[in-house]
């Protein structure tokens, strides 16, 4: 394969394909529930972020592993058809990553995923001509020693690192030691910093790490952030919500797009949130990644959520 030229950003992280069940009510232990639809579709974390960058105009590279089944098959062209250049490590004989998304009436999905070891993500599996010949990093962690060394490579070459984080996995300290901007999921603060408080726990983060960015997303409350000076608080957007799989991914995505045109933070936030709730109107993990137009459109024009925080600024 040639060398890899320079990109805006490169993913280095999980891909999934995922099977959306739409279902009138979530089930009961021991109950039946009819299904009305089902939808077999491409997803993960890093995989569906960098195919939204790269549909806004970013160019972009996904590194990450595949089976070789007919899972693999769809991936493969799914990139192709965004226009991301994917660095792809195949599995022989092996399946590759699989959920099961059960989608309730209101949108909220519940994930069920199994994959095989045999796909996990290891340093020797990377090239460093990958990760350097970028301007933005971005990472989920679950293959943690692979997330380590490819953030280590960014951080000597200067390239600011993003994290997508909803886990503690074994050695992610290493890892948040070379993370710029450290966005996770609602509860992970808390559970990692032994600290209830979200605010608190937002802060100690940004203090133990050095980070420059601390921030946490908050489903339809929207997302809470810490600069090191003050906090920053933006509501989500009210849409109508079909499926919520996918959202978390797409804000990760909207913050990039939004740092790497240099907007200040207030603006890359609004992006985040309204891309986030759009891609919740449609199916899948990648069902309505709109134009940034659109996303803007919906900045200025759309409803939002009520405020659920109100914040002072000192640090």
């Amino acid at each position: 394969m040639p060398q890899p030229s320079q990109v805006d950003l490169v993913g280095v992280g999980l891909n999934a394909t995922d099977t959306v069940i739409a279902l009138s009510h979530f089930p009961e232990p021991g109950s039946k529930v009819e299904y009305s639809t089902s939808s077999v579709l491409p997803g993960g974390q890093v995989a569906s972020a960098v195919v939204a960058c790269q549909q806004w105009g970013l160019k972009t590279r996904y590194v990450g592993s595949l089976g070789d089944d007919i899972a693999a098959t769809l991936h493969r062209e799914a990139f192709t058809h965004a226009g991301v250049e994917a660095r792809i490590i195949t599995v022989p004989n092996c399946a590759s990553r699989q959920s099961l998304i059960l989608v309730d009436a209101v949108g909220e999905r519940t994930v069920l995923w199994r994959q095989d070891q045999r796909l996990d993500l290891h340093p020797h599996h990377l090239q460093r001509e990958w990760i350097v010949n970028a301007r933005a990093l971005h990472v989920d962690g679950y293959d943690i020693a692979a997330a380590t060394l490819a953030a280590t490579w960014a951080r000597e070459a200067g390239v600011p690192v993003i994290a997508d984080l909803d886990e503690i996995y074994p050695g992610i300290e290493a890892l948040l030691e070379l993370v710029d901007y450290l966005i996770v999921s609602r509860d992970f603060p808390a559970r990692l910093m032994n600290e209830p408080h979200l605010e608190k726990s937002i802060r100690l983060m940004h203090a133990r790490y050095g980070c420059r960015l601390t921030a946490a997303t908050l489903g339809p409350e929207g997302v809470l952030a810490f600069d090191g000076t003050q906090l920053h608080y933006t509501p989500a957007f009210h849409v109508p919500v079909q499926d919520t799989t996918g959202a978390g991914d797409t804000f990760h995505a909207g913050f990039i797009y939004g740092l790497l045109q240099n907007w200040p933070l207030q603006r890359q936030l609004d992006f985040a949130c309204a891309a986030a709730a759009l891609n919740c109107t449609a199916v899948g993990a990648r069902g309505n990644i709109e134009t940034v137009a659109s996303i803007e459109d919906l900045i200025v024009h759309g409803e939002r959520y009520p405020a659920a925080f109100h914040l002072t600024t000192s640090a």
